[in-house]
């Protein structure tokens, strides 16, 4: 429960988190811990194949489809949806929340400038959580690929 964010609907505070969540490991799932910790209903994203690439020119390992699945059978998670897109404004007009959770990996970049502006433009608050350097889907890709 998160008594610092206002209350906008009667599900309490409502969070979200879009992610790949490509080859869900223990990084995922301590942020989605972190997440559930600071809101009352979590809404996690996963952004498609094709958004993916478009960001960054390379598709995931798990089909979209599965990992829709993976995400929605954790307990914490109270709704999946999917997210087409970087801009986080597209999701908040679909499913409203109030505050979006990122890796501290995009603090002080300009993606994380401007999803911070966008946020703010709809009364969203931003919180970034510590980003878990030693396991990464990006590694393990690697790792994978010089197997």
């Amino acid at each position: 429960m998160a008594p610092e964010f206002e209350v906008r609907t009667d599900r309490g505070v409502v969070g979200y988190v879009p992610g790949a969540w490509d080859m869900f490991h223990i990084g995922h799932l301590n942020i989605l811990r972190r997440a559930r910790e600071h809101c009352d209903f979590l809404i996690v994203g996963v952004v498609t194949d094709e958004a993916l690439f478009r960001a960054k020119r390379k598709y995931p390992i798990v089909p979209f489809d599965e990992r829709c699945e993976i995400v929605a059978s954790i307990k914490i998670v109270d709704e999946v949806v999917t997210d087409t897109s970087s801009n986080k404004l597209e999701v908040w007009r679909r499913v409203p929340f109030d505050i979006v959770f990122k890796g501290d990996d995009w603090q002080g970049t300009p993606k994380g400038d401007k999803l911070e502006r966008d946020m703010a433009s709809v009364g969203v608050q931003v919180h970034y959580f510590p980003y878990t350097k030693q396991t990464s889907s990006t590694e393990l890709r690697r790792i994978i690929t010089e197997l």
